[in-house]
């Protein structure tokens, strides 16, 4: 249980580093930011498998870089269920999806080692 409130206060603070980082994603509050983390968790074990399945023949074709685009979309879901999460356009989701894509990646990085 301890390692899945890690999972989920490493996404929230994700989101928020992301959304100081990329213009057009933002946050209300950190309560905000945390109810987007779980939703993102469920989109991404639910409807994230689907896009990537269904958009099979475009990751190939580009060498994985279309699940960027497939990330984005994801964000842009979550951001019009959740309330108090915004992104504008597309744009920003997909740079968003790129960001967020590294900054969890060394947040998880380091907090991984620390155990």
């Amino acid at each position: 249980m301890p390692h899945f409130l890690l999972t989920w206060l490493l996404t929230a603070v994700a989101l928020l580093i992301t959304a100081h980082l990329v213009p057009g994603f933002k946050f209300d509050s950190f309560v905000a930011a945390a109810l987007a983390a779980v939703v993102l968790g469920l989109a991404n074990a639910i409807v994230k498998p689907i896009l990537i399945l269904l958009t099979l023949p475009f990751t190939l074709v580009t060498l994985g870089l279309f699940v960027f685009v497939i990330n984005a979309l994801t964000l842009w879901l979550v951001s019009s269920v959740t309330p108090g999460f915004h992104i504008e356009s597309f744009l920003p989701a997909l740079l968003g999806s790129i960001v967020l894509t590294f900054v969890a990646s060394i947040l998880n990085f380091f907090f991984r080692t620390a155990r």
